[in-house]
């Protein structure tokens, strides 16, 4: 069976078909909203326009490379996370979208969360779809979050009290002039630092503050640190936090994997620090670890029977 994903995040839109019956990813494509130099980000009516705009011409993308008249479910994000008041309009144009194209050819329409379907897509590309319990940072612009999948629901263990560890990366780097999102370039200036770091965190039990790392990033910027320093401070610091969670984790939950996901997670520093910390740790490959359709499209799979006798 062939599934059909939609996320609409308020940093790309992405779209995904997933074959359940080989547990493949048939095709995925993405594109990145745009953002204007400077700027944090958008306003959320803004990126409903550029969604709107996008969809149409990625599922043009998406039907070039797969047999989308195959489909016989659709998935969608239509919130960031499984919360009550959990809501972001960006998510309006994928379910929009999506809701459409399974009225137009009957086929069931599976309603999600950008949180489930980071999960889901991470639990994938680590093999460890089939786990019981599994304990999975999702780390990004809108979420710290540790998370214990169980059962294919996610329970939150723990997260940050203020500042999220993609809006401290985000902010450092738009001020050393890189676009936004500005993961990438922070990663990049990062390695470029031969100087020994010793990075600083703020966890109290399953929570963290990552409040005082932006401002002392900006001391160190303002005392004339060079920049690759900052960077790699930066980034070494979120992987010290992410260390010193899983580790309180553990102790609640001893012998469980520990899955990294979220956009910040794409960063080869925080990478190599956590995983020489933490043995067995899974990070998964940065098209599965940043914002993407294809766990939507698993879940969608999940939910929704082969041979279908009956549509939504």
């Amino acid at each position: 069976m062939l599934t059909l994903g939609f996320d609409t995040s308020n940093y790309a839109t992405s779209l995904a078909v997933y074959d359940s019956g080989a547990k493949e990813v048939v095709c995925a494509v993405k594109r990145f909203l745009p953002v204007a130099p400077g700027r944090l980000g958008l306003r959320q009516s803004d990126a409903v326009f550029h969604h709107t705009a996008a969809l149409p011409e990625l599922l043009a993308e998406l039907a070039a490379k797969a047999p989308l008249p195959q489909a016989e479910a659709v998935g969608v994000s239509a919130r960031p996370r499984d919360a009550e008041g959990s809501y972001m309009p960006c998510f309006l144009a994928g379910v929009s979208a999506a809701a459409a194209f399974a009225a137009a050819r009957g086929l069931p329409l599976v309603r999600t969360t950008h949180q489930q379907g980071h999960a889901a897509a991470a639990l994938y590309a680590a093999g460890l779809a089939q786990q019981g319990e599994t304990l999975l940072f999702h780390v990004s612009g809108g979420t710290t979050d540790l998370l214990l999948y169980q059962g294919g629901r996610l329970e939150r263990l723990g997260t940050s009290t203020d500042l999220y560890a993609g809006q401290a990366v985000d902010r450092l780097g738009v001020a050393l002039g890189y676009a936004f999102p500005a993961g990438a370039g922070v990663s990049a200036q990062a390695a470029l630092c031969t100087e020994p770091v010793t990075p600083k965190s703020t966890v109290r039990g399953l929570d963290c503050s990552l409040s005082g790392l932006e401002n002392q990033c900006k001391a160190l910027l303002a005392a004339g640190k060079d920049p690759a320093y900052v960077c790699r401070y930066c980034l070494l610091c979120i992987g010290d936090t992410l260390v010193r969670m899983a580790a309180a984790a553990r102790e609640r939950c001893p012998g469980l994997p520990v899955v990294f996901a979220g956009g910040v997670m794409s960063s080869d520093v925080i990478r190599e620090y956590v995983t020489a910390r933490l043995p067995g740790a899974y990070f998964v490959p940065g098209q599965y670890a940043s914002d993407n359709a294809v766990g939507v499209a698993i879940l969608a799979a999940q939910e929704v029977p082969p041979c279908r006798t009956t549509s939504a």
